[in-house]
């Protein structure tokens, strides 16, 4: 089942669906996680593929290189923010607002219109 439930997170990380949510729902609910935990560990699982993510869109042109140092800044103070909220809230509240969040998600994914594929910027 572990493997399962990581190769399925990597499957859907790598398309863009969203891997972590299935990692996070794996970790508290199957293996019954504190959410805080799961989170920590989902984070550590995104750190490389987003890594090597970065790269391909690097190299496909797909990234806007003067935006870089801004999108960084605010990935880290938005990092630092929420492990702060996190600390702050329980684990019923944790587990309540990923709750949430999954259904805001899963009902954006339901009813949006389809984009078509991105163009290079060659910035």
């Amino acid at each position: 089942m572990n493997h399962l439930a990581g190769f399925l997170a990597g499957l859907t990380a790598s398309m863009g669906l969203g891997g972590g949510f299935i990692l996070i729902i794996y970790l508290s609910v199957f293996k019954n996680m504190e959410q805080s935990a799961a989170g920590g560990i989902n984070l550590m699982f995104f750190l490389p593929i987003a890594f090597v993510s970065s790269i391909i869109h690097l190299k496909n042109g797909l990234v806007e290189k003067k935006l870089i140092p801004v999108i960084c800044l605010a990935g880290i103070a938005g990092a630092l923010c929420g492990v702060l909220l996190m600390k702050a809230l329980d684990e019923s509240m944790l587990r309540k607002l990923f709750a949430g969040l999954l259904i805001i998600v899963g009902c954006r994914e339901l009813f949006r219109k389809r984009k078509t594929a991105p163009q290079a910027v060659n910035k």
